[in-house]
């Protein structure tokens, strides 16, 4: 987020979890599901976008329906004086979805999509060409087993400390 001071609220809360609900819904069908009035939740949806709380719609794109259909994630190992150029390499690999920063055993967890076995070699052998990448590691994914979610977060509301 842009701007992650700023969290959302109780009424944002209540648009997200319409717009869950309802990806398509209009902002006067959002404002009849929330109860809100119609320039509130235009209000408030162009704020959380602002913020960067809302991502693109890129994110509802099934990489399959594209023609990849394996996902793998990458594990590099990076000089790190070089990762700013790394970086902006791993930007000009397309079917490179993102990169993480981590800390740990690795430095970079690359999610990558390939159309078949040899196009995931290939996708890798050219992560593992970037200057300053110093080892590679590569991970298949067999199955998704809890696809990502963000409804459990919106029901479940902020945790109460009990101390």
């Amino acid at each position: 987020m842009r701007n992650p001071e700023r969290g959302v609220d109780d009424i944002d809360t209540r648009i997200l979890r319409a717009l869950v609900a309802d990806p398509r819904a209009s902002v006067v069908a959002l404002a009849e599901a929330t109860g809100l009035a119609r320039n509130t939740v235009h209000a408030r949806l162009s704020r959380l976008e602002a913020d960067g709380a809302l991502q693109t719609f890129e994110r509802r794109i099934a990489p399959a329906a594209l023609g990849y259909p394996m996902t793998a994630f990458i594990m590099v190992a990076v000089t790190q004086r070089k990762l700013a150029n790394i970086a902006e390499a791993l930007e000009q690999v397309p079917e490179v979805l993102e990169v993480h920063g981590l800390s740990g055993v690795t430095d970079l967890l690359v999610h990558i999509v390939a159309r078949d076995a040899d196009d995931l070699y290939r996708v890798a052998g050219r992560i593992l060409d970037i200057d300053g990448v110093e080892k590679t590691t590569t991970g298949l994914v067999m199955r998704r087993l809890v696809d990502y979610r963000l409804t459990p977060l919106l029901t479940a509301g902020p945790e109460v400390s009990s101390d």
